[in-house]
C-alpha cells in the first residue's frame, strides 16, 4: 500500500505514517486550491479534498491523503478546524474532521482580513514555524495535544472508515 500526502509538512506526513505503519507514505507539494487560510468547515474540507486529489494524480494505483487546517467562527467565537480526506485507488472517498480548540478573540479580525493563523501564532508565541511543530492546538492545549497527534486522530478516523467499508 502506498499513500501520497498532499503536503510536504512533516507534521502531516508523519501523522499519516503513524497510522499507516505498514505502508509507504510520502509527501508531495500540491496546491489546496483554497485560500491560504481556509475559513469555515466547507473551505477547509475542500482544501483537504483538493490536496488528496492532486496527490493521487501524481501516481497510479495509490491512495491520496489531504489534510487541511482552518479556522471557524461558531457562536461568535473562533476555533481551529481540521479536515482530512482519503481517496482510494478504487475511487472511494472518506472525510473526517478533527479536534477544535478556541482561539483568542483578537485573532478574528486579522484572520478575516487575510492574515494566516501561522503568522498570528508566530507573533503570539514569539517563535517561528509553529505550524510545523505543535501548532495552535498544541499551544492552546498547553502541549497536551499537538498538531501531529491531532492529524493522526483524523487519519485514524479516515482509515477506520476505509476498514469498516472493506469488512
Amino acid at each position: 500500500m502506498k499513500l501520497i500526502v498532499g503536503s510536504k509538512n512533516q507534521t502531516k506526513v508523519q501523522a499519516v505514517a503513524d497510522v499507516f505503519t505498514k505502508a509507504t507514505v510520502i509527501g508531495a507539494d500540491v496546491p489546496s486550491d483554497v485560500a491560504a487560510q481556509p475559513f469555515g468547515d466547507e473551505e477547509t474540507l475542500q482544501g483537504a479534498l483538493n490536496r488528496a486529489k492532486h496527490a493521487q494524480e501524481l501516481e497510479r494505483h495509490v491512495f491520496g491523503v489531504g489534510l487541511e487546517g482552518g479556522v471557524i467562527l461558531t457562536l461568535g467565537k473562533l476555533y481551529v478546524c481540521n479536515w482530512g480526506t482519503l481517496l482510494t485507488p478504487e475511487g472511494n472517498v472518506y472525510h473526517a474532521s478533527g479536534a477544535r480548540v478556541r482561539l483568542p478573540d483578537a485573532f478574528i479580525e486579522p484572520l478575516k482580513n487575510g492574515t494566516e493563523l501561522s503568522d498570528l501564532m508566530n507573533a503570539y508565541t514569539k517563535r517561528h514555524d509553529i505550524r510545523h511543530h505543535e501548532g495552535a492546538i498544541g499551544i492552546f492545549t498547553n502541549g497536551l495535544l499537538n498538531r501531529q497527534e491531532m492529524f493522526a486522530q483524523v487519519v485514524t478516523l479516515l482509515y477506520g472508515q476505509y476498514l469498516h467499508e472493506k469488512a
